[in-house]
């Protein structure tokens, strides 16, 4: 088990990528906080099944100013994280000469602002005790940009120019900073388009299939353990190969 004896904090842990993160580092022997705006239906049944080792944290990351007080309170519960996962994301697509301002910010205080806010609370630790991973969750609009998306690929985008900064300013203290950007990941999203939207999807995918939740959490694994311990400042596309 690679992560084994590993604390790792893990945000928009409730479902779909986030979740398949939690599954994967609980299997690799971590013990994980999970944070989520809501508990999900199951958490009972998942923490019973995990025999303790999933924490859960309710906390709304949109709310900005509470979010260093959280994640200090679950710091000095965890005794320190070892890992940390920024995965929480929100989405309110619109054509940028429609999208409001409020719509526009929102996106960018959860995907991007909050983020820097809970790697900065995270990452003065990781400082004092000279060890840690951080991975940021980009995606390929971030890299590539997409119609509809302005407020979200500035967010995805920001999110690789952060990833970059951190990671050469904390590199000498031993903490690698990265971040993975997937590409279509089979979701609620994308189970609900058209049978003709997917195919066009699908052209454009080397691999000729959407990824899976569990394959982005084998890419945020790789990064989080010590098999990426020469790695750092990077962006690890999970994308079927659409952009190679």
């Amino acid at each position: 088990m690679v992560l084994q004896d590993k604390k790792a904090l893990v945000t928009g842990a409730s479902r779909g990528i986030g979740r398949a993160i939690t599954d994967t580092f609980l299997a690799e022997g971590a013990e994980v906080w999970g944070l989520g705006t809501r508990e999900p239906p199951d958490l009972e049944t998942w923490i019973t099944r995990t025999q303790g080792k999933l924490h859960w944290i309710c906390a709304d990351l949109a709310v900005l100013p509470s979010v260093e007080p959280v994640i200090q309170e679950q710091l000095k519960a965890a005794d320190g994280f070892d890992i940390l996962v920024n995965n929480a994301g929100i989405t309110k697509d619109n054509l940028a000469f429609r999208m409001s301002l409020e719509d526009f910010q929102k996106v960018l205080d959860v995907n991007l602002t909050a983020a820097f806010l809970v790697a900065r609370t995270v990452g003065r630790d990781m400082i004092r005790r000279k060890k840690g991973s951080i991975i940021n969750m980009s995606s390929v609009v971030g890299i590539h940009g997409n119609g509809g998306q302005a407020n979200y690929a500035a967010s995805k985008a920001g999110l690789i120019g952060l990833t970059k900064s951190l990671a050469q300013e904390t590199a000498s203290r031993g903490i690698r900073v990265n971040a993975v950007a997937p590409g279509f990941i089979d979701s609620d999203m994308t189970r609900t388009l058209p049978e003709q939207a997917k195919q066009k999807l699908l052209d454009h995918i080397p691999l000729k299939r959407l990824g899976t939740p569990e394959d982005v959490a084998a890419a945020i694994l790789f990064l989080a353990s010590d098999a990426s311990g020469y790695i750092t400042g990077q962006v690890l596309a999970v994308d079927g190969g659409m952009f190679c």
